[in-house]
């Protein structure tokens, strides 16, 4: 089995699209993370969902969770709103931690590696060309390995 037989269709998005509209891709989808690509559809970065939530809490919220649990049930529950009109490009962090992409021919324990390595819960699929072909989940590797 390899990274080619693994990998599943998986959504992109562009350093240039919308912070919220990615939220929104998602929690509608129910993806583990995002896979940004470049104008050549290759990956950029990859957003881990909980990496994406960072991007939608104002930073006062990290710093200091005491204010968190001061804030109304109304105002929690449209946190989001904060990203605005900004971009992913614009909320992406000044350093990128190590890419997790593999070429289509990695085994499933290479895929586990780097999913424990960069802990990120979703791997992008690239062909000899480096453009995008799909992403193993980590729920879609622990399945594909865990099956009778």
């Amino acid at each position: 089995m390899r990274a080619r037989d693994l990998a599943r269709d998986y959504p992109a998005v562009r350093p240039d699209d919308s912070a919220l509209a990615a939220v929104r891709l998602l929690a509608k989808e129910r993806l583990p993370g995002l896979i940004v690509v470049d104008a050549d559809h290759r990956p950029f970065t990859i957003l881990p969902g909980t990496y994406v939530l960072k991007m939608a809490l104002p930073g006062y919220f990290l710093s200091d969770p005491a204010l968190a649990r001061v804030i109304d049930e109304a105002a929690s529950d449209v946190f989001v709103d904060q990203l605005g009109d900004k971009s992913i490009a614009q909320l992406l962090p000044d350093v990128l931690r190590e890419l997790p992409v593999v070429d289509d021919d990695a085994n499933p324990v290479e895929i586990a590696a780097l999913m424990a390595r960069s802990r990120s819960p979703l791997v992008a699929v690239v062909n000899d060309d480096h453009v995008l072909i799909g992403a193993v989940t980590l729920n879609g590797l622990l399945e594909r390995v865990l099956a009778p």
